[in-house]
């Protein structure tokens, strides 16, 4: 099973909604207006990441591409190679 590490940068998050839109089971929307990563771990640059598998990989994919601003990544956990 491969494993994915989903990355947020949460500071640049302008609040759109569409990642929660595409995939609540990973997203919401949090009091300030942005968006967070649900069970994400807060890294010391500001960013939010969560290792993900297969099963999980395209609907943040989706919601990967549909953030109008860029700040959701996502890479290959072993090798680090991005993806999106």
């Amino acid at each position: 099973m491969t494993k994915y590490l989903l990355e947020h940068d949460r500071s640049n998050c302008i609040g759109c909604a569409a990642c929660v839109a595409i995939n609540p089971k990973h997203w919401e929307m949090n009091e300030d207006g942005k968006s967070d990563i649900i069970s994400g771990k807060q890294r010391e640059d500001g960013w939010q990441e969560l290792e993900i598998d297969d099963e999980d990989f395209e609907s943040n994919k989706e919601a990967a591409e549909a953030c109008p601003v860029n700040v959701i990544h996502l890479k290959k956990k072993d090798t680090g190679e991005k993806i999106i």
